[in-house]
């Protein structure tokens, strides 16, 4: 198991974090982002037409390092963040999701802005050297994103996830760039955030073992906030990126 894992990580410095994610199996192309969801309840209610934030505005609000204790916040880099026509799934449905993990906002947000959160190892001077590497490993990594949207955009494109996630929760197939994913499962998971918000478990195959990773989508206004947590230790996430999540939603309010 420990050769696996230390071939994950060199795998881990191969790929971008959304790529690794999600990349870990088979299936064919689709350019369809599910957008014929139906809007959520809060989406037929009367209000004024929203108005999107800018990029900068976004780049403001983003969780930074300051943020969050125990963690290091970081931009994504330029080859994390690829046109959502690039990332395809064999179901039209589960595209909202294969997006949320992919640092894209679902959906057509006007303007979005990712980082990179990575959790700070705990130090432990009595472990052996192989021991602090695998606890290095370990810390988890969360992909952040937001997208700021126009009218209705937010709730549509919540509702969109929402959707996938029970229509997608046997699995479905994804491909990004030409990388090809097996999704075998997409589990609910409890959450509180914004004013709407939903969580996955999602299951996929790294190495022939099971990879999990945690997928979490809150909407705040026109806001939609996406958090795609991994872990490079046998058995994946095992628990939401409460932290994270608490302190994006804080900035939001």
């Amino acid at each position: 198991m420990r050769t696996s894992i230390r071939s994950a990580a060199v795998a881990a410095t191969a790929v971008s974090l959304a790529l690794l994610v999600t990349a870990c199996g088979g299936g064919e192309k689709s350019d369809d982002k599910g957008k014929d969801a139906a809007p959520s309840a809060s989406a037929t209610t009367s209000a004024p037409p929203a108005e999107a934030l800018s990029a900068a505005e976004l780049d403001k609000l983003i969780v930074a390092t300051a943020d969050v204790k125990g963690h290091q916040v970081t931009k994504a880099d330029t080859g994390d963040v690829v046109p959502a026509a690039q990332v395809t799934t064999d179901k039209a449905a589960c595209a909202p999701i294969a997006h949320a993990m992919s640092f894209i906002s679902p959906g057509s947000p006007a303007a979005s802005t990712q980082r990179k959160v990575l959790e700070e190892p705990k130090k432990d001077a009595s472990a052996s050297p192989e021991d602090a590497i695998l606890g290095g490993l370990g810390a988890r990594v969360t992909a952040v994103t937001l997208g700021s949207y126009d009218g209705q955009g937010a709730q549509e494109a919540f509702a969109s996830v929402k959707k996938a996630g029970t229509e997608c929760a046997d699995g479905f197939t994804v491909v990004h760039l030409k990388e090809k994913t097996k999704v075998g499962k997409v589990a609910p998971e409890s959450v509180t955030a914004g004013d709407e918000a939903v969580a996955f478990t999602v299951t996929t195959e790294m190495e022939g073992e099971p990879f999990v990773s945690k997928l979490v989508v809150f909407r705040k206004g026109n806001t939609l906030a996406s958090f795609s947590t991994i872990s490079l230790v046998p058995g994946g996430v095992k628990a939401l990126p409460q932290a994270v999540i608490d302190a994006q939603a804080a900035k939001l309010s």
